[in-house]
């Protein structure tokens, strides 16, 4: 014989009992004349909620410097117009959490390049408030601005950051964009209005999504990977950042000087790792609200790779110029793991790594590659191009950085990205 209590639906008083309960579910049956003896109460599970992250980004303006002792191309670089220790007019994003509303305000005119590196674990409500300060350098120029995750899918257009499908930050107001990482992966994000000047202009960040694999699994120890790859294969020891961008000084110039630039002509005369070039690549991590940064106070994120021999190092690379490069480390096998935030793996699950010599980024992808370096010494991550590596068409620099590997155990676990 059927049970009645379980052929009966939930009834209002049953759903009521479980939206007005302290936090747990309980599917009560009706009670009346015929009602069967009472059981215990089916008790579901509450639902966890998901993790929480909270960011504030303003947009603006400013100033940075690139390498001194480039030669000068007249009349575009330097910029006249540039304060002390700079050089290169530029727009930016700048992390401004935590700032009171006056201090926040205080950051118009002081962008930096690139933008702030974010990271976040899979499955986090991400909420990430933006505020355009306008342009101390041209405040005839009203554009607003966006935050675009470059390859994210998003859940609906509104948090996309593409003007036409959704809205733009005009001057003086701030929009907060929700995010939900399912994916693990490199992303990058930039400023999406008037995007082609606003990208080269300096609005581009690295943003990457740890993978809960980073917890454990059943057939995984807990650790750092980077994707859910279940068998632990993306684990890595400590990770670095890159975001790869060209900088064309006369753009930068014609923005400074309220003139019109011509894109059909265009033609770098910078190439950067995290908004530096080399030499300046090799610098330490700076603090953009510490004046006593220096002559990089602006671009404070350091392209230096550090690490003990024998460990597995990731490098989270991204390109957000407009040409593909090609980067190499001589003497030192390079496993690509994952492009454009999707883990290699066929279709029948089988790993489709690519173990190489050199790496190619077109624009606008990604990157995920792990190497392990057997011996104590010092290496050159570069671009093979031979443009990129100069300074305004001259000298040793552009896309160049050093990888020094210490003796086993002589440098401590790494607390995050790029230290």
């Amino acid at each position: 014989m059927t049970d009645p209590v379980r052929q009966r639906s939930i009834s209002r008083r049953a759903l009521l009992a479980g939206v007005t309960g302290l936090g747990t579910w309980a599917v009560l049956p009706e009670s009346g004349s015929d009602a069967q003896p009472r059981r215990p109460a089916a008790v579901l599970p509450r639902a966890v909620p998901n993790p929480t992250a909270t960011l504030h980004l303003a947009a603006t303006d400013g100033w940075v410097s690139m390498p001194q002792g480039s030669p000068a191309i007249s009349p575009f670089w330097p910029d006249p117009l540039a304060p002390p220790n700079a050089d290169l007019y530029v727009f930016g994003f700048r992390d401004v959490t935590g700032l009171s509303a006056t201090e926040v305000t205080a950051q118009r005119g002081r962008a930096q390049i690139t933008a702030p590196l974010l990271g976040f674990d899979q499955e986090t409500d991400i909420k990430i408030k933006l505020t355009n300060l306008g342009l101390a350098q041209r405040p005839d120029l009203v554009d607003g601005h966006t935050v675009h995750w470059h390859g994210f899918r998003n859940a609906i257009p509104l948090f996309d950051g593409v003007p036409e499908l959704s809205i733009s930050v005009p001057i003086g107001r701030e929009f907060t964009y929700f995010y939900r990482p399912h994916d693990a992966g490199t992303y990058m994000y930039h400023c999406h209005f008037e995007d082609v000047e606003h990208v080269q202009m300096g609005m581009t960040g690295i943003v990457y999504v740890r993978p809960t694999q980073n917890a454990g699994t059943a057939d995984v120890p807990p650790g750092r990977y980077v994707y859910n790859d279940g068998d632990g294969s993306t684990r890595y020891d400590r990770e670095f950042a890159l975001m790869l961008t060209e900088v064309w000084a006369e753009a930068h110039y014609r923005d400074a000087h309220i003139q019109t630039t011509d894109w059909t002509d265009y033609k770098p005369s910078f190439f950067a790792f995290n908004g530096r070039c080399y030499p300046d690549t090799l610098a330490p991590n700076g603090d953009p609200l510490s004046p006593a940064a220096g002559r990089l106070r602006y671009q404070p994120v350091s392209s230096l790779i550090t690490a003990n021999a024998g460990e597995r190092v990731l490098l989270r690379l991204a390109n957000l110029g407009y040409w593909n490069h090609t980067l190499t480390v001589d003497g030192v096998d390079l496993l690509v793991v994952g492009k454009d935030a999707a883990l290699l793996r066929g279709r029948d699950g089988s790993a489709e790594y690519q173990v190489t010599s050199t790496v190619e980024i077109g624009p606008g992808e990604s990157r995920d590659v792990i190497f392990t370096v057997p011996e104590a010494g010092t290496y050159l991550l570069y671009d093979r191009d031979l443009m990129s590596l100069a300074n305004a068409g001259g000298g040793r620099g552009g896309q160049l950085t050093e990888i020094r590997i210490s003796p086993p155990g002589t440098l401590p676990a790494q607390t995050r990205a790029n230290a």
